[in-house]
């Protein structure tokens, strides 16, 4: 699996009408993947214990997509295997009043992990560039008028790009996910949800509404990933119409991020090695 073909180099110009949403490679099966994500999971796991006690870097990892693209299946199974401990899942509704009273920015500030964490986005601040711009909601956070860009799209992209770097140089290590799927993928996965009383509660009508504007939120997702996809906090586009194979390369891109932070447990100085030589002996004297 060659992960490379899966970022989103800085300052490159997609169209995902041309990125397919289905397997690169029919040979790839599922079992072996499922084989992969089982060994992915268990490393993860593994490397999340050196993270926490580290305690220099954070990791972030962000999830957008449509409806339906499986970003709620996505986080239960590619992190089952974390200690909920060092985790924390964030999932952005619509503002509240108070959130809607300071900058878009303060409440995802607010939610990002502290050193030794993983934190996870489920959708994020780049709602602030999608619905918003699709919606054309950005009336509701009441920014004076002056203050409005003419584009208000490209000065928010710097915005975010500012933020995240800011982020990572401070220890944060971002990965943003953008689940790709098709149309007709979307539209079999919402009458599952339909015929399943056990999914019913996740289907809205609304799922309908915005299903209709597909085009548009295209549009915004290409300009929103080409505009903010960086190297210290880049973009990867997942082809998800296969979930057991998406779920594959998230954990592969996840896996081979943290292993290059080359994460250690602290060495002990000569007096705490002295003091649990002496905590051993008392210990082992009862």
């Amino acid at each position: 699996m060659k992960l490379s073909h899966y970022i989103v180099k800085p300052n490159s110009k997609i169209d995902l009408s041309k990125i397919q949403t289905d397997l690169p490679d029919e040979k790839i099966s599922k079992e072996i993947c499922e084989n992969v994500l089982s060994r992915d999971i268990q490393r993860i796991s593994e490397l999340q214990e050196k993270l926490y006690a580290d305690n220099k870097y954070a990791l972030l990892l962000i999830f957008q997509g449509m409806d339906a693209s499986g970003k709620d299946n996505m986080i239960k199974n590619v992190m089952s295997g974390l200690n909920p401990q060092g985790t924390q899942v964030f999932s952005f509704k619509e503002p509240s009043i108070q959130e809607l009273d300071h900058d878009y920015l303060w409440r995802v500030h607010k939610a990002m992990p502290e050193r030794g964490r993983i934190g996870i986005f489920n959708r994020s601040h780049y709602e602030e560039v999608l619905i918003v711009r699709v919606h054309n909601l950005t009336l509701k956070q009441n920014i004076p008028p002056r203050l409005i860009s003419k584009n208000i799209w490209k000065q928010r992209f710097r915005q975010i790009n500012d933020f995240e770097r800011f982020m990572y140089e401070n220890g944060t290590i971002i990965l943003k996910f953008y689940l790709h799927i098709s149309l007709e993928e979307q539209k079999k996965r919402f009458l599952k949800r339909i015929d399943n009383q056990t999914k019913n509660w996740k289907f809205s009508f609304q799922d309908i509404k915005e299903r209709i504007v597909w085009d548009k939120y295209m549009f915004a997702y290409q300009e929103a990933i080409s505009s903010t996809s960086t190297k210290f906090a880049p973009w990867f586009i997942i082809p998800s119409d296969k979930k057991w194979f998406a779920r594959t390369i998230v954990s592969e891109i996840i896996l081979q991020s943290m292993i290059k932070l080359k994460l250690s447990f602290p060495k002990l100085s000569p007096e705490q090695m002295e003091d649990l030589k002496r905590a051993k002996e008392i210990l082992l004297q009862e």
